[in-house]
Protein backbone atom coordinates (compact mmCIF):
# COMPACT_ATOMS: atom_id res chain seq x y z
CA UNK A 1 0.00 0.00 0.00
CA UNK A 2 1.69 3.54 -0.97
CA UNK A 3 1.70 5.96 1.41
CA UNK A 4 -0.86 8.21 0.08
CA UNK A 5 -3.48 5.16 -0.23
CA UNK A 6 -2.28 4.48 3.73
CA UNK A 7 -3.25 7.85 4.73
CA UNK A 8 -6.95 7.37 2.72
CA UNK A 9 -7.61 3.98 4.43
CA UNK A 10 -6.42 5.33 7.96
CA UNK A 11 -8.43 9.07 7.24
CA UNK A 12 -12.01 6.35 6.17
CA UNK A 13 -11.75 4.15 9.20
CA UNK A 14 -11.12 6.90 11.91
CA UNK A 15 -14.18 6.22 14.37
CA UNK A 16 -14.22 3.11 13.31
CA UNK A 17 -14.80 0.87 16.36
CA UNK A 18 -13.89 -3.11 16.64
CA UNK A 19 -16.97 -5.08 16.78
CA UNK A 20 -17.60 -6.04 20.69
CA UNK A 21 -21.01 -7.78 20.03
CA UNK A 22 -21.99 -10.14 17.33
CA UNK A 23 -25.60 -9.14 17.78
CA UNK A 24 -26.46 -6.74 14.14
CA UNK A 25 -28.40 -3.90 14.49
CA UNK A 26 -29.97 -1.42 12.03
CA UNK A 27 -28.10 1.41 11.23
CA UNK A 28 -30.30 4.61 10.88
CA UNK A 29 -31.70 5.13 6.84
CA UNK A 30 -30.42 8.87 7.12
CA UNK A 31 -26.77 7.32 6.55
CA UNK A 32 -27.23 4.87 4.39
CA UNK A 33 -26.84 5.69 0.55
CA UNK A 34 -29.73 6.39 -1.76
CA UNK A 35 -30.57 4.25 -4.47
CA UNK A 36 -29.69 7.38 -6.75
CA UNK A 37 -25.84 7.89 -5.16
CA UNK A 38 -25.27 3.82 -5.28
CA UNK A 39 -26.47 3.93 -8.89
CA UNK A 40 -24.11 6.55 -9.97
CA UNK A 41 -21.55 4.76 -7.84
CA UNK A 42 -22.06 1.40 -9.97
CA UNK A 43 -21.81 3.45 -13.30
CA UNK A 44 -18.91 5.27 -12.26
CA UNK A 45 -17.06 1.90 -10.90
CA UNK A 46 -18.91 0.29 -14.31
CA UNK A 47 -20.24 -2.98 -12.35
CA UNK A 48 -23.68 -1.95 -13.64
CA UNK A 49 -24.67 -4.76 -16.02
CA UNK A 50 -24.92 -2.63 -19.74
CA UNK A 51 -28.57 -3.93 -20.12
CA UNK A 52 -29.82 -2.12 -16.55
CA UNK A 53 -28.52 1.23 -18.36
CA UNK A 54 -31.18 2.26 -20.00
CA UNK A 55 -33.76 1.46 -16.55
CA UNK A 56 -32.46 4.68 -14.87
CA UNK A 57 -32.31 5.10 -10.81
CA UNK A 58 -32.37 8.56 -11.49
CA UNK A 59 -34.96 10.64 -10.16
CA UNK A 60 -38.67 9.80 -12.32
CA UNK A 61 -41.98 11.50 -11.79
CA UNK A 62 -43.76 10.47 -8.93
CA UNK A 63 -47.35 9.06 -9.30
CA UNK A 64 -49.52 8.91 -5.83
CA UNK A 65 -50.63 5.37 -4.60
CA UNK A 66 -54.26 5.27 -6.74
CA UNK A 67 -52.81 7.09 -10.01
CA UNK A 68 -53.64 4.72 -12.72
CA UNK A 69 -51.07 4.38 -15.46
CA UNK A 70 -51.04 2.87 -19.07
CA UNK A 71 -48.81 2.65 -21.76
CA UNK A 72 -49.18 1.12 -25.65
CA UNK A 73 -46.58 1.48 -28.19
CA UNK A 74 -47.36 2.63 -31.66
CA UNK A 75 -48.26 -0.39 -33.24
CA UNK A 76 -50.28 -2.01 -30.56
CA UNK A 77 -53.94 -2.05 -31.79
CA UNK A 78 -56.43 -0.31 -29.79
CA UNK A 79 -58.41 -3.38 -29.45
CA UNK A 80 -55.52 -5.29 -28.25
CA UNK A 81 -54.93 -2.49 -26.02
CA UNK A 82 -58.54 -2.06 -24.37
CA UNK A 83 -58.59 -5.86 -23.91
CA UNK A 84 -55.43 -5.42 -21.56
CA UNK A 85 -56.91 -2.75 -19.80
CA UNK A 86 -60.15 -4.48 -19.50
CA UNK A 87 -57.84 -7.50 -17.35
CA UNK A 88 -59.19 -10.29 -20.68
CA UNK A 89 -56.10 -11.54 -21.64
CA UNK A 90 -55.53 -14.77 -19.29
CA UNK A 91 -52.68 -13.68 -17.45
CA UNK A 92 -49.31 -16.45 -17.72
CA UNK A 93 -47.44 -15.24 -15.47
CA UNK A 94 -47.42 -12.91 -12.18
CA UNK A 95 -44.35 -11.01 -10.43
CA UNK A 96 -44.73 -10.03 -7.09
CA UNK A 97 -41.98 -6.92 -6.47
CA UNK A 98 -43.67 -6.61 -2.94
CA UNK A 99 -40.62 -6.10 -0.05
CA UNK A 100 -37.76 -5.73 -2.61
CA UNK A 101 -35.69 -2.51 -2.46
CA UNK A 102 -35.03 -0.41 -5.70
CA UNK A 103 -32.49 -1.81 -7.08
CA UNK A 104 -33.46 -5.99 -6.69
CA UNK A 105 -36.72 -4.70 -8.32
CA UNK A 106 -35.00 -3.04 -11.19
CA UNK A 107 -32.88 -6.66 -11.82
CA UNK A 108 -35.94 -9.00 -11.01
CA UNK A 109 -37.96 -6.75 -13.39
CA UNK A 110 -35.56 -7.37 -16.24
CA UNK A 111 -35.02 -11.27 -15.57
CA UNK A 112 -38.66 -11.96 -15.61
CA UNK A 113 -39.24 -10.29 -18.72
CA UNK A 114 -36.59 -12.50 -20.14
CA UNK A 115 -37.72 -15.23 -19.08
CA UNK A 116 -41.35 -14.84 -20.08
CA UNK A 117 -40.01 -14.15 -23.90
CA UNK A 118 -37.97 -17.56 -23.62
CA UNK A 119 -40.86 -19.08 -22.65
CA UNK A 120 -43.73 -17.57 -25.27
CA UNK A 121 -45.60 -15.71 -22.40
CA UNK A 122 -47.28 -12.69 -23.60
CA UNK A 123 -49.93 -11.90 -20.57
CA UNK A 124 -48.21 -11.09 -17.31
CA UNK A 125 -48.82 -9.44 -14.13
CA UNK A 126 -46.46 -7.00 -12.16
CA UNK A 127 -47.62 -6.74 -8.69
CA UNK A 128 -45.35 -3.40 -7.04
CA UNK A 129 -47.72 -2.21 -4.51
CA UNK A 130 -49.69 1.22 -4.04
CA UNK A 131 -46.97 2.57 -1.66
CA UNK A 132 -49.00 3.55 0.22
CA UNK A 133 -46.46 3.25 3.48
CA UNK A 134 -43.55 3.48 1.54
CA UNK A 135 -41.06 7.17 1.82
CA UNK A 136 -41.74 9.17 -0.73
CA UNK A 137 -45.26 7.41 -1.14
CA UNK A 138 -45.77 5.11 -4.39
CA UNK A 139 -41.63 4.70 -4.81
CA UNK A 140 -41.72 1.51 -6.12
CA UNK A 141 -44.99 1.97 -8.61
CA UNK A 142 -43.47 5.42 -10.18
CA UNK A 143 -40.14 3.21 -10.66
CA UNK A 144 -41.93 0.22 -11.83
CA UNK A 145 -44.29 2.28 -14.26
CA UNK A 146 -41.64 4.41 -15.64
CA UNK A 147 -38.58 1.39 -15.99
CA UNK A 148 -41.64 -1.10 -18.16
CA UNK A 149 -42.02 1.23 -21.24
CA UNK A 150 -38.24 1.27 -20.83
CA UNK A 151 -37.79 -2.44 -21.59
CA UNK A 152 -38.17 -3.38 -25.61
CA UNK A 153 -39.67 -6.08 -25.28
CA UNK A 154 -42.66 -4.76 -23.12
CA UNK A 155 -45.73 -3.79 -25.97
CA UNK A 156 -48.47 -2.11 -23.39
CA UNK A 157 -49.20 -1.57 -19.77
CA UNK A 158 -51.94 -0.67 -18.07
CA UNK A 159 -53.33 -0.58 -13.96
CA UNK A 160 -54.77 -3.78 -12.94
CA UNK A 161 -58.52 -4.31 -12.41
CA UNK A 162 -59.27 -4.39 -8.99
CA UNK A 163 -59.84 -7.78 -8.79
CA UNK A 164 -55.84 -8.40 -9.78
CA UNK A 165 -54.74 -5.67 -7.64
CA UNK A 166 -56.01 -2.51 -8.81
CA UNK A 167 -53.66 0.45 -8.66
CA UNK A 168 -51.21 -1.79 -6.67
CA UNK A 169 -50.73 -3.70 -9.81
CA UNK A 170 -50.20 -3.74 -13.76
CA UNK A 171 -51.09 -5.39 -16.84
CA UNK A 172 -48.24 -6.53 -19.03
CA UNK A 173 -48.23 -7.31 -22.66
CA UNK A 174 -44.90 -8.48 -24.08
CA UNK A 175 -43.40 -8.69 -27.59
CA UNK A 176 -44.18 -11.83 -29.80
CA UNK A 177 -40.92 -13.89 -29.18
CA UNK A 178 -39.26 -14.75 -32.56
CA UNK A 179 -39.58 -17.78 -32.33
CA UNK A 180 -43.41 -17.66 -32.15
CA UNK A 181 -43.61 -14.93 -34.96
CA UNK A 182 -41.48 -17.66 -37.26
CA UNK A 183 -43.96 -20.21 -36.25
CA UNK A 184 -46.84 -18.04 -37.04
CA UNK A 185 -45.31 -17.10 -40.23
CA UNK A 186 -45.17 -20.93 -41.27
CA UNK A 187 -48.43 -21.59 -40.35
CA UNK A 188 -49.42 -18.66 -42.32
CA UNK A 189 -47.73 -19.82 -45.30
CA UNK A 190 -48.60 -22.73 -44.96
CA UNK A 191 -53.02 -21.93 -45.02
CA UNK A 192 -51.94 -19.96 -48.15
CA UNK A 193 -50.04 -22.83 -49.74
Amino acid sequence: MHHDEHQLFMAEMSGVKPISSDRVQTPPTAHLPSEAQLARRDAAMGTQGCDLDYLSMEAVDMLRPDDSVGFKRDGVQEGVYKKLRLGKYELQACLDLHQHTLREARMVLLQFVRDCQERDIRAVLVLHGKGERSQPQALLKSYVSAWLPRIPEVMAIHSAERRHGGSGALYVLLKKSERKKAENRERHMRRLG
